[in-house]
């Protein structure tokens, strides 16, 4: 069984020990394979040491993420794509827009947002997208800037069955993550009425930590409660849902 978790920050433990920790409990689930993007300049070196520590698991995604889009987001743009002409990664992402912690940027954000999806087509690449308290400005971005380049992950994706239309609509996959697992989430009626072909599963670790963890600090091992939620919702084993979402993460990343 080969699982495959399109978004993790794993990358954020820095000792070497932790770190080995983490990667063998992912083997030991069946997770071997990691795409991890950075949020900003300074991330870029801790992604790619782990990269380059974990070849054969581990896949580097690069963007800025829209809550480091400050005053220096051009400047931080111009570190990230001055990166992504000398390094080989498989989507350019985190990207989007988060209006839950702070509005002030929400120009910048909508332009870096803009920009980095250029920067994707350019490189015929998928995009990884984030989206926080800001639905209805990112599908506006995503409405204008569809064509057949565009394509990619909405990740973290906890929204309505409608809003999950309309991002297949574009051709979009929906990044699935602990959430689904939550009692009151709300999430598990929406994936249970989705297609697997438009699903791939994520972790966000060391964010939004799946049951029976909630509470802790997630890790990537802990995707096999993902991928085993959305198995009970379809009747279907954790072995084909492992396969199915592997497969739809190849699609997506080209690897």
């Amino acid at each position: 069984m080969v699982l495959t978790d399109t978004h993790t920050h794993q990358y954020y433990e820095t000792d070497p020990v932790k770190k080995a920790g983490l990667m063998q409990r992912c083997l030991d689930n069946g997770i071997s394979r990691l795409f991890l993007p950075n949020v900003d300049s300074g991330s870029i070196a801790q992604v790619m040491d782990m990269v380059n520590t974990y070849p054969q698991y581990c896949f580097p995604m690069l963007g800025l993420h829209p809550c480091d889009v400050k005053a220096n987001w051009e400047q931080e743009l111009e570190t990230v794509y001055a990166t992504l002409q000398q390094t080989k990664v498989y989507a350019i992402g985190e990207i989007g827009i988060d209006l839950y912690w702070d509005k002030t940027f929400i120009a910048e954000q909508q332009q870096a947002f803009r920009q980095q999806i250029g920067w994707a087509k350019q490189a015929g690449l998928p995009i990884n997208i984030h989206c926080r308290n800001a639905f209805d400005e990112v599908y506006a971005i995503l409405q204008q800037e569809h064509d057949a380049l565009l394509r990619g992950i909405f990740h973290c994706f906890s929204g309505t069955l409608e809003q999950a239309e309309q991002i297949i609509e574009l051709g979009f996959m929906l990044g699935i993550g602990g959430v689904v697992t939550y009692k009151n989430g709300g999430l598990d009626k929406v994936v249970e009425q989705i297609d697997l072909k438009h699903i791939v599963l994520e972790t966000d670790s060391p964010y939004l930590t799946p049951v029976p963890y909630r509470g802790k600090p997630n890790e990537s091992s802990y995707l096999v409660y993902v991928a085993q939620k959305v198995a009970d919702l379809h009747q279907l084993s954790l072995e084909e849902v492992a396969r199915i979402t592997t497969e739809n993460s190849k699609t997506i990343f080209g690897v």
